[in-house]
């Protein structure tokens, strides 16, 4: 492997750089949008028993904030609870761009390596052609070698730069869609919590006024109208 990576030459280098970052940022996103971890199983129908019980303090709106993304749009949502819906509305569309941002981060990074690793791998095969060219111009076509290590970096290159961008750009759109199912789902999760906080509590029925044409005791049975002829 090591004399392969040496026979690529100089524009190895790059490639080999953006192998590991690319390695790095598919790791650490595995591990960050997990969905126990985005969209914990239960918290929305725990939070909206909150709501539903009135029964709300402080520690545990912080709590859920910090819990997950999910957490964090919910707890938006309890922080404007008494104001309208409109409001509440507004407040979970602000907080859910920039929780979508933070489960897209280093993704646009991971989409530029997958788009610049063919680049790479063109530009060593330029520099690879580049050497065979100058190899022939001093030594002529009699030394085959010489030419034959120009090549060999030239196609190492190429594969290399193709290598580290096809799967890079595999999970950059696997890990888009991914953070897309979830953005739905908590669009959904958010939109059940804002009905429930826009809901009426239940009021005391009020008490059914007498007819004015109800029969009077004191009249004898008969209508105050009737009474009073």
């Amino acid at each position: 492997m090591f004399e392969i990576i040496k026979a690529g030459g100089w524009g190895m280098y790059p490639i080999l750089l953006c192998s590991a970052v690319a390695l790095a940022i598919v790791l650490e996103r595995f591990w960050t949008l997990r969905r126990n971890a985005v969209l914990p199983p239960g918290l929305s129908e725990q939070v909206r028993g909150w709501a539903r019980s009135r029964k709300l303090d402080p520690a545990h709106i912080e709590a859920l904030r910090r819990n997950s993304p999910l957490g964090e749009l919910l707890a938006a949502a309890l922080d404007v609870r008494h104001r309208s819906r409109e409001i509440i509305k507004e407040r979970i569309e602000d907080t859910g761009r920039h929780v979508v941002h933070r489960l897209e981060r280093y993704l646009n990074t991971l989409g530029t390596i997958a788009l610049i690793g063919p680049l790479l791998g063109l530009l060593g095969t330029v520099l690879g052609l580049i050497r065979m060219f100058l190899a022939v111009m001093v030594s002529g076509v009699g030394d085959p070698m010489k030419m034959a290590g120009g090549i060999g970096e030239a196609l190492v290159c190429t594969a290399a730069g193709l290598i580290v961008a096809i799967p890079a750009y595999v999970l950059h759109r696997y890990f888009r869609s991914r953070v897309a199912g979830y953005v739905v789902a908590m669009e959904k999760q958010a939109t059940a919590l804002l009905d429930e906080l826009s809901a009426p509590e239940a009021q005391p029925a009020a008490p059914v006024a007498p007819r004015p044409e109800t029969a009077s005791p004191a009249a004898g049975g008969r209508t105050p109208a009737q009474a009073a002829r």
